[in-house]
């Protein structure tokens, strides 16, 4: 299985490699826009930013059978009364393509104040950390979670709920 990541993100990548384990995939990084916003603030930016990636990578590598974008956004969601970290995925084979979440989890209410005024989420919890790349390790979803999982292991979900339709007869054409 040839696959094509619309990221340079290592954490990414060793998402899409872990989950498609089982495959023995070859997996291309590629740097792609995602064309919304450094900071996507709503489900629909987060999965079009995803689909984006997606079809992006496999543009861009010319043997890939697939391509895998990944997008990390926040979003208010009804019924849940902090804003909330959210992950999508979208595959695609050029013809069809799958989408899938992964984990939700609430953040701090000073990490959202600062994001409510325009800031991006791994500079403000490198700020909230003392720390550096964030993003390119456990992710704010490690930190948040204590290590109960990790920024790979989320987007890895999302990875395999987006594979779903490739996988299984169950969706039809």
């Amino acid at each position: 299985m040839k696959v094509a990541v619309g990221s340079t993100n290592p954490v990414k990548v060793d998402a899409v490699e872990r989950t498609l384990e089982r495959f023995d995939p070859t997996v291309t990084p590629v740097a792609v826009d995602s064309g919304v916003p450094e900071q996507p603030w709503s489900i629909v930016e987060t999965v079009t930013g995803a689909e984006n990636r997606a079809r992006r990578a496999l543009e861009r590598v010319d043997d890939a059978g697939y391509g895998v974008g990944l997008e990390g956004g926040v979003a208010r969601l009804e019924g849940v009364p902090n804003l909330a970290l959210i992950m999508w995925a979208a595959v695609t084979d050029g013809e069809r393509i799958g989408r899938g979440s992964g984990p939700t989890i609430a953040l701090p209410d000073a990490v959202a104040t600062r994001l409510e005024d325009g800031a991006e989420l791994g500079p403000v919890m490198d700020e909230y950390l003392g720390t550096t790349d964030v993003a390119e390790t456990t992710g704010a979803i490690g930190v948040l979670t204590d290590g109960l999982t990790d920024r790979a292991a989320a987007l890895g979900e999302a990875v395999a709920c987006a594979y779903a339709p490739f996988l299984t007869e169950h969706y039809g054409d």
